[in-house]
């Protein structure tokens, strides 16, 4: 079956993601009728658990650590067993959500996940956090960018950005390159494209690090 990919809207109760659009999260669900993943599972379980229906969870995977986005991941994942998957370098933002769970998988960059009949490939975005990952799926001509990206420029965390430079570089050298018209899904707020992020780059830079930008 054909994979396709379904958003659940996640109220914002422990993370403070001081940006326009971070009034509340994005939570991805890609797969078919069968087996899904489950991306960003934010802090609302039972929505995200309600989407998914009886279709078998393969892996919880989470761009990065705060808890905004990985609080859920533990019950989401323990319901089919599934494993979690995080950058190791993000352990100490998932330390404030879980202080007692570890994630199963350690992404890195060049990472592979199958599901249903697309791949996800791990890119590495960091600088919203050390270990921000993107996800990008040539078939769908998607990318699930977390807060490394919104439609509305880099996602500031709690009013702050704390490695703008970084950030840009991530988004630059490692999402930029994409086809112009692929979809990017962000941690919160509306979908844009990379033609969308090409086009106002260089405005994003220009502006510095104000979590009014964009």
């Amino acid at each position: 079956m054909e994979a396709r990919i379904e958003r659940v809207w996640t109220p914002r109760v422990a993370d403070k993601d001081a940006h326009a659009d971070a009034a509340e999260g994005n939570s991805w669900i890609i797969g078919d009728d069968d087996e899904v993943i489950v991306i960003d599972p934010g802090e609302d379980a039972a929505g995200v658990l309600e989407m998914v229906g009886d279709r078998e969870i393969l892996a919880v995977i989470c761009t990065h650590g705060h808890a905004a986005h990985v609080a859920a991941a533990i019950e989401v994942a323990e319901r089919d067993e599934a494993p979690v998957a995080l950058h190791p370098a993000d352990r100490l933002q998932w330390r404030a959500a879980h202080a007692d769970a570890d994630p199963e998988i350690e992404m890195a960059d060049g990472g592979r996940f199958d599901v249903a009949d697309v791949q996800l490939e791990v890119i590495s975005t960091a600088g919203h956090t050390p270990g921000s990952v993107s996800l990008y799926c040539a078939g769908l001509e998607v990318v699930f960018t977390g807060d490394a990206l919104l439609a509305s420029g880099p996602a500031a965390h709690e009013g702050e950005f704390p490695d703008f430079p970084g950030q840009l570089t991530a988004i630059g050298e490692r999402l930029l390159g994409l086809p112009s018209q692929t979809r990017v899904l962000p941690g919160h707020g509306e979908e844009s494209t990379i033609a969308n992020a090409l086009r106002r780059f260089d405005s994003w830079v220009a502006a510095g690090p104000s979590p009014d930008q964009g």
